[in-house]
């Protein structure tokens, strides 16, 4: 309760004033039915007059408008205060996912937390809603209703008595029986959520490869789990109206049969003389109806309770996730990367921890501050994984990583990730102009400077072409730019953060060599005291660093310039003449 009345109390009166505005309407609810036997009544006995009966419409039509004004508060609060509890409740969701480390991302899949943050608080957020407006009307009606009904007549309540605990205990053992089909439901909504999100965002892939017809049957797949799922838990809950309609019918039928025999008698059950008459009756059956619809509101909450704690469990999943890359015990808010020298003492690193074999094997490099570093290897060998250790996007298992000789776990997260600029070997850009996603790397920089920037990275030639420049709206991903120029862009992004260490994880695969000798000399003259990493594919990429580390199974076989492992490491070796031979076309 400690984690939900976090998102209550700034809200407190919007929770307190639904439901009381929802009682208004439940004391009108209570008094209709002694207006309409007052009317039946003097009708039967011949003592209704013209004033009396206007009096009593004045009091139904006046009691109607305050059921009106307690009815539409009622709604109005219980929107204002679900929505807001919704709205906090899924930022916190972001916040704590955005705080995530890459480990804790891939135990959610992305569709999973996407549908957590959306489908799932809003099935709350209904929840939530609905109980405000119900939690004291139901009771209220419930309560009022019984009272009214046993004043009235208590042998025809015996009636109640029967029928009301079958009608709980038939809908507790649906209710019990659906809760579990709910979340499995739920969990099929993340397979076809997926499902859609991997189509949609590689939609050129599967058109190349002219895939339509097996990502249709694949999504047929999804939707007939989804179906079926929604089916099991749907077909239980149908249950849940006739068995509530068939027990109101029952106990109305009971009801009109027996209350009746009293009418027509003017004795109770009892043998004692009775004023039940057909007014009361009609405003027994009302008060009975009353009753039973308070129970099918109790129901139809519970029902709605059963989704809504699926999502609940699912959504406290995310935020018990324990965040395994945090600001370290000891990290000083005021140290940050000043120098950018880098070194890598004795690394083990394993994706998963009970995992025999290593990704990375006792790592051991030093690498200068303002030194440009290349690191080449066979695909799959560890290299995006060691750079990734530098900005602590993983912790490594064994060993440590110091930038400026001091362990990175020293640094807060912030301060270490600020004096790093990365450009992933996917190219993310973002929905917006160029302009915004260049500003990603320093919102607060000069137009000078991210034309600088741009031009740096030989963007600032094409971005001019386009009709509206900086201007430009780019697609979701960047989808109406070409890889190359995809890679400019984030390459300019990160250069504008003009950070102390720059790490280039094959983003430059797309461009033609012209301009990437371009882009390495725009490096060396203008990040001269910046330590700049490159992971390249071509050795052409790497031929001018100061260092060259070559990476094979997880291990680095080899540290040295160009001509030093052109000597001494085969690994380098093998990869420049078959890049050579390639280039020759033997």
């Amino acid at each position: 309760m400690k984690r939900w009345m976090k998102y209550v109390k700034p809200y407190m009166l919007y929770f307190i004033l639904g439901p009381l505005c929802m009682i208004i309407e439940v004391v009108g609810e209570v008094l209709m039915p002694m207006y309409l036997a007052e009317v039946i009544n003097g009708a039967v006995k011949g003592t209704l007059t013209n004033e009396g009966s206007l009096w009593v419409m004045v009091k139904m039509i006046g009691t109607a408008l305050i059921m009106m004004i307690g009815g539409v508060g009622g709604s109005y609060f219980g929107a204002k205060a679900s929505v807001n509890f919704a709205a906090d409740l899924r930022a916190d969701l972001f916040k704590k996912v955005q705080g995530y480390s890459f480990a804790n991302i891939d135990k959610f899949s992305t569709a999973s937390l996407i549908t957590r943050l959306t489908n799932d608080v809003t099935q709350v957020q209904m929840f939530v809603n609905m109980m405000l407006r119900m939690m004291l009307r139901s009771p209220g009606m419930l309560i009022g209703g019984v009272i009214m009904a046993i004043k009235l007549s208590p042998s025809l309540s015996v009636i109640m008595a029967v029928t009301i605990p079958l009608l709980l205990i038939s809908m507790a053992f649906i209710i019990v029986r659906g809760m579990p089909r709910f979340s499995k439901m739920q969990t099929k909504i993340d397979a076809l959520n997926s499902t859609v999100q991997e189509n949609i965002t590689n939609v050129r892939v599967v058109k190349s490869f002219v895939r339509e017809d097996f990502e249709t049957e694949k999504f047929e797949g999804s939707n007939k789990n989804l179906k079926g799922a929604g089916m099991s838990a749907m077909k239980n809950m149908i249950f849940m109206q006739p068995v509530q309609s068939f027990f109101m019918y029952i106990t109305t039928g009971l009801v009109i049969w027996f209350g009746s025999i009293l009418v027509i008698n003017n004795f109770d059950s009892f043998g004692v003389n009775s004023s039940f008459g057909v007014g009361e009756l009609s405003s027994f059956i009302n008060y009975v109806s009353q009753i039973l619809m308070s129970l099918m509101m109790v129901t139809f909450l519970l029902m709605f309770s059963s989704r809504a704690l699926a999502s609940v469990k699912r959504i406290n999943e995310v935020l018990d996730e324990k965040i395994d890359i945090v600001d370290g015990e000891h990290a000083d808010d005021s140290m940050t990367v000043e120098k950018g020298e880098i070194e890598f003492r004795n690394v083990t690193y394993r994706y998963y921890k009970n995992s025999e074999e290593p990704v990375l094997a006792n790592i051991d490099l030093k690498i200068a501050a303002g030194s440009t570093v290349g690191i080449i290897g066979s695909t799959g060998c560890g290299k995006t994984t060691l750079v990734s250790l530098i900005p602590r996007l993983y912790d490594t298992d064994e060993g440590e990583v110091l930038v400026d000789g001091r362990n990175v776990k020293d640094y807060t997260l912030y301060n270490l990730r600020e004096g790093v600029g990365m450009v992933l070997q996917k190219n993310v850009l973002f929905s917006g102009t160029i302009e915004e996603n260049l500003r990603w790397g320093n919102e607060n920089a000069t137009d000078e400077e991210m034309f600088a920037a741009a031009e740096s990275a030989q963007a600032d030639k094409f971005v001019k072409n386009f009709t509206l420049g900086y201007q430009t709206e780019l697609g979701q991903g960047g989808v109406n730019v070409s890889g190359g120029q995809k890679q400019r862009l984030c390459i300019a992004r990160a250069l504008l953060k003009e950070p102390k260490i720059i790490i280039l994880d094959d983003s430059t695969s797309a461009v033609d060599t012209a301009t990437e000798a371009q882009i390495r000399r725009a490096f060396r003259e203008e990040l001269a005291a910046s330590t700049k990493i490159i992971i390249a594919q071509r050795i052409s990429s790497v031929k001018d660093a100061d260092m060259i580390v070559v990476m094979d199974d997880g291990k680095i076989t080899g540290v040295g310039t160009h001509a030093e492992l052109m000597e001494n490491n085969v690994e380098y070796q093998e990869i420049f003449n078959s890049q050579i031979s390639g280039k020759d076309g033997n």
